[in-house]
């Protein structure tokens, strides 16, 4: 099994504030990885940090390594046109415009380089999500949590991600909506996408996982199977309260 995204000893800081130290983690090909971990422990920032996308207050030291390649000095736009890609929490779609259109945005560096067929990813993100194309030409402002999740996790597939990164996809959606969104997870892996899902609802997040990593003040404290972590003793003290009802519905 390949290693397709690892990071070495990364660190990241917003001024003098150390927001994560000595982080290292692998993605393998196929695979479902989780970060979990409490509100404030470094889980975003982690991510912005893979992605390239910090904001300009902070700055990231160690690397980060993608198909064996370094990319830290990498814009953002480079990292997504090699198959990085993050679906940040707040989902960031445009919201006057239809969700045909948002989607097809999502393709349109593919468009750009005049990839032939970059339009025949909208009929997978179709099958996949079927509720978006009962929806394609309603504005994706009017549309609900779970649906505005299910167009910014589409919108991100139709520039065919090697690497899908996964910002608490769960956040602020009902208890359903919340088991369909990790079915959808289930469903990319066994489509072959490669997972990096950073979330708080840790005990969904481990069923679904084949790895784990426990975030606690910047630092892994924990790391192993997903199966391993969700009977451990020291992650159901701290975490796997939160979301069982939720993940056991």
């Amino acid at each position: 099994m390949s290693t397709l995204l690892e990071t070495q000893n990364l660190c990241a800081q917003y001024g003098k504030v150390l927001a994560i130290q000595n982080i290292n983690l692998k993605v393998n090909s196929g695979q479902v990885v989780t970060v979990i971990g409490a509100n404030g422990a470094g889980k975003s920032t982690l991510l912005n940090s893979i992605m390239g996308s910090l904001p300009n207050t902070g700055s990231v030291q160690g690397h980060v390594l993608y198909k064996g390649k370094e990319v830290s000095r990498q814009i953002v736009e480079d990292r997504v046109a090699d198959g990085l890609c993050l679906v940040p929490e707040k989902r960031e779609l445009f919201a006057s415009m239809p969700v045909e259109d948002n989607l097809l945005l999502g393709g349109f560096r593919r468009y750009r380089m005049r990839e032939k067929g970059w339009k025949n990813t909208l009929d997978e993100v179709y099958e996949l999500f079927p509720r978006l194309q009962e929806r394609r030409m309603q504005n994706a402002g009017t549309l609900s949590g779970g649906e505005r999740q299910m167009l910014a996790v589409g919108r991100a597939l139709m520039g065919k991600p090697k690497v899908l990164m996964l910002d608490e996809p769960s956040l602020g959606l009902a208890p359903l909506v919340v088991k369909e969104v990790f079915h959808i997870i289930m469903r990319l892996r066994e489509a072959g996408v490669s997972i990096l899902l950073v979330e708080q609802n840790a005990r969904a997040a481990l069923q679904v996982a084949d790895y784990g990593y426990v975030l606690e003040m910047g630092e892994v404290r924990i790391e192993g199977e997903a199966s391993s972590l969700i009977n451990d003793p020291r992650v159901i003290e701290s975490y796997l309260g939160f979301g069982k009802q939720q993940a056991e519905e």
